[in-house]
């Protein structure tokens, strides 16, 4: 554990933190992508992947601007919403309703890195790094596009969801739906 005496320790901690979250981003996001049933979600994830990679060259960037090293601290945070995740993608189910549950996770992901990003901006503006501040923007706006791109595939999805038992167990013939796809299979 290292000390943190001034605001360029945490700011150094901060940055190690949110490269360790992106970095485990580029493994989990391909999973997500690959479990998605919804093309538009799968494509987001996959734009998203692109979006990440150029993340942690941002991080890269900044952390040669501060004379730090970006790597050295495994961001546990990002490591137990990964889990969840994962978990999301394991279920049985109503399409929709799993690709409700996938936009959920990477919602909480984004909200995790938003944070971060946000913590770790406004601690470079105290120091007066202003190209930090504008990398990690850059960043953070990245963060929130594609918040809101899943919130909008979502808005799509729940019009499609089932939204109890009585709408999914029968059709209009009275018969059995097809049998549902398993997330993590589908695609």
């Amino acid at each position: 554990m290292s000390e943190l005496s001034t605001i360029k320790d945490l700011l150094e901690e901060e940055i190690q933190d949110l490269y360790s979250a992106e970095k485990q981003l580029t493994k989990a996001i391909p999973k997500m992508a690959k479990g998605s049933n919804n093309e538009e979600l799968a494509a987001a994830f996959e734009a998203h992947l692109k979006e990440t990679e150029g993340q942690i060259e941002r991080l890269e960037e900044v952390a040669e601007l501060l004379d730090i090293k970006p790597t050295g601290k495994k961001c546990k945070g990002m490591e137990g919403v990964i889990a969840e995740g994962a978990e999301a993608l394991d279920e049985d189910g109503d399409e929709h309703v799993l690709d409700l549950g996938i936009i959920g996770a990477g919602s909480r992901v984004e909200h995790y890195e938003m944070a971060g990003y946000t913590t770790a901006i406004n601690l470079a503006k105290q120091l007066g790094e202003d190209e930090v501040v504008d990398l990690l923007t850059q960043s953070l706006e990245q963060e929130q596009a594609a918040d809101e791109k899943l919130r909008s595939i979502g808005d799509q999805i729940l019009g499609e969801a089932p939204t109890s038992e009585n709408d999914e167990s029968e059709t209009e013939e009275g018969e059995e739906n097809a049998p549902k796809r398993k997330a993590a299979g589908a695609h």
